[in-house]
């Protein structure tokens, strides 16, 4: 049979090849063909399409294999699983993969997570300390107090908290000298002024929508208002008794601008940390300043005497008056009291009786002899008594 088919046809064209595959079915069909594996005729379906081959005899095992219903491979329980973990499983036994049951819970499942996130985004807690500012597709919507409130989810609605109740410090000028701060005075002199703004927020819609930038704002008001204010007072004033007074001013000032500017800011004070002069001149106005102090102590008492003698002379004045008064009431006894007073002023000091009436037996000048006597040490007079 192989001379025959390699005779008849030629295998290196398309039609030999053809007729020779089709030569090769015909004789597996032959009773000498082998049947597939797991049955007779190769298929797999158990099913005989030809004669078996009558010379060999089949193996009892290889009939009880073909008798027995094949079980299901690695791969197919491989699908089955990976089906099983994605809600499948089908009906019937069959393990088919429940492809709408899944999507089913997908869909459940973020419609869940959208919900919750939705709510999250609704509910916000507004701390004591603050108020929140509520925006609507950008746009300012309303002002929040303190507590749980509700808004439309975002997007569509944000709210922004800030803090009504703390002070803030603004720090302005260094007083290390790292930072000067020349400010001009009324009698032409330069200072380096380093102070202090405190400041709180009022409004928090003004002050989030008003304003791009509220504290380069605030910085710029305090400087303009800072060097206006200390324009009106001189260098002595300004580094000593004038800061009080020019911290008034500078907050007055500022508050009314930012009012003007609709800032919602409340400024709640300034403090002047340091008022000096440039440290070019610095020695020198040292020297000034000491020049001055001493001035000053010098013109205090100057004016302390001059109120120590205006008193006296008021004290004199007001005795003088009351003598007068009495004098006026009886002249004689006044005048003589007055002499007898004026006599015992002048003779208190002077070692000399005076004696006016005649016949007066004179006495011993007893003050004077003790007062001749030299004074006698009193070792020696113990010495002496012994």
């Amino acid at each position: 049979m192989n001379d025959k088919i390699d005779g008849s046809m030629d295998r290196r064209s398309p039609r030999g090849l053809r007729q020779f595959f089709h030569q090769i079915s015909q004789m597996a069909n032959s009773p000498w063909g082998s049947p597939g594996k797991g049955d007779d005729d190769g298929k797999g379906d158990g099913k005989r399409t030809g004669p078996r081959n009558p010379w060999v005899t089949p193996d009892p095992a290889d009939q009880r294999r073909a008798q027995k219903p094949r079980g299901p491979s690695a791969l197919d329980e491989l699908l089955r699983k990976g089906r099983g973990g994605f809600g499948g499983g089908g009906s019937g036994g069959g393990g088919d993969f429940d492809l709408g049951g899944s999507i089913r819970r997908w869909k459940w499942a973020i419609i869940g997570v959208v919900l919750v996130a939705i709510a999250f985004s609704m509910t916000h807690i507004v701390p004591p300390e603050k108020e929140g500012v509520v925006t609507r597709l950008g746009s300012y919507s309303r002002t929040v107090g303190p507590g749980v409130k509700f808004t439309w989810p975002a997007p569509v609605e944000r709210i922004r908290l800030e803090d009504v109740r703390a002070i803030r410090t603004m720090a302005i000028g260094s007083p290390n000298a790292t930072d000067e701060n020349f400010v001009l005075t009324r009698d032409q002199s330069i200072v380096d002024l380093a102070y202090e703004v405190r400041w709180s927020v009022r409004d928090p819609e003004l002050f989030f929508f008003q304003l791009a930038d509220p504290e380069g704002t605030i910085r710029e008001v305090a400087e303009s208002a800072m060097r206006a204010t200390v324009a009106n007072f001189d260098l002595v004033q300004a580094i000593g008794p004038g800061r009080v007074e020019i911290e008034a001013q500078v907050q007055q000032r500022m508050q009314e601008l930012l009012n003007q500017y609709r800032a919602g800011v409340m400024i709640q004070g300034i403090a002047i940390r340091q008022v000096d002069p440039p440290s070019q001149v610095d020695e020198a106005f040292k020297e000034v300043t000491a020049a001055r102090q001493e001035r000053e102590s010098a013109i205090n008492l100057a004016r302390a005497y001059q109120q120590q003698v205006l008193e006296r002379a008021r004290g004199d004045t007001s005795a003088f008056d009351q003598i007068y008064a009495q004098y006026q009431l009886a002249p004689e006894v006044t005048r003589k009291r007055l002499y007898y007073e004026t006599m015992e002023n002048v003779l208190s000091n002077v070692d000399k009786t005076v004696v006016e009436a005649r016949g007066v037996t004179p006495y011993l000048p007893l003050n004077e002899v003790q007062r001749r006597i030299p004074a006698t040490p009193p070792a020696a007079a113990t010495k002496g008594g012994e």
